[in-house]
């Protein structure tokens, strides 16, 4: 039995969304990240990281959103290539995310969201550069419905995250490719399904956006995500 270890962000939902769409049976345990269990040596036992998501397939860990979607992939056969270089094309763009997508969110998300004190040149770094990464995806798509051929883990891993473009403060308006593919996306039902795990989230808005940020921040204070 797979066991997902995770929390209401967007690595998590990569693997919960990846979950749905393969259709196998998985349990669900939230990482309440506030309380710091994340640090605990039972999580650490499975992700040395300390970093959701994680999970364990009858006792094997693996930790790490993008090896996790590879691992799953391949052990079910689904939405990674077998071929040599479509593989590579999906494991390219899967990359692109984890070394580019992900960090210059999360580090917009960091400076326009958190922290107490902004700091303009760091806000406009991080979002100028969020914002020519999802230039690179918009050319990308022009050429096709999805990133790499077919849909796969490469489209659910940076949907994860671009989906979540106006928290960063990154506009999508201008990018007609990158905006067609995500609605796309967010149209099939085990996305919808997935990006429910662990819990419902609703749009942050008004005052719960601000509590959201003000305990995002107590956890980047902390070194806990």
């Amino acid at each position: 039995m797979i066991k997902l270890y995770t929390a209401p962000t967007p690595n998590g939902y990569k693997v919960s969304v990846l979950l749905e769409e393969l259709g196998v049976p998985y349990e669900v345990h939230k990482v309440d990240l506030m309380k710091g269990e994340q640090k605990q040596q039972w999580f650490l036992d499975i992700c040395p990281n300390g970093r959701i998501p994680a999970l364990t397939d009858d006792g094997f860990p693996v930790f790490e959103s993008g090896a996790m979607m590879i691992y799953l992939a391949e052990k079910y056969g689904k939405f990674l290539p077998t071929d040599v270089q479509g593989r590579s094309k999906v494991i390219q763009w899967l990359m692109f995310q984890m070394g580019g997508i992900g960090p210059m969110m999360g580090q917009a998300n960091v400076f326009f969201r958190y922290f107490p004190e902004k700091i303009p040149a760091a806000i406009a770094r991080y979002q100028g550069e969020g914002r020519r990464l999802f230039g690179v995806l918009d050319t990308q798509l022009a050429k096709g419905e999805f990133l790499a051929g077919d849909y796969s883990i490469a489209d659910i891993a940076n949907w994860c995250w671009v989906r979540t473009h106006s928290w960063s403060g990154i506009e999508t308006t201008g990018l007609p490719n990158l905006e067609r593919w995500l609605a796309t996306i967010a149209a099939r039902p085990a996305v919808q399904r997935g990006i429910q795990v662990p819990e419902p989230t609703a749009k942050r808005t008004g005052t719960d956006a601000k509590d959201f940020a003000d305990k995002a921040r107590t956890i980047v204070e902390l070194g806990k995500p």
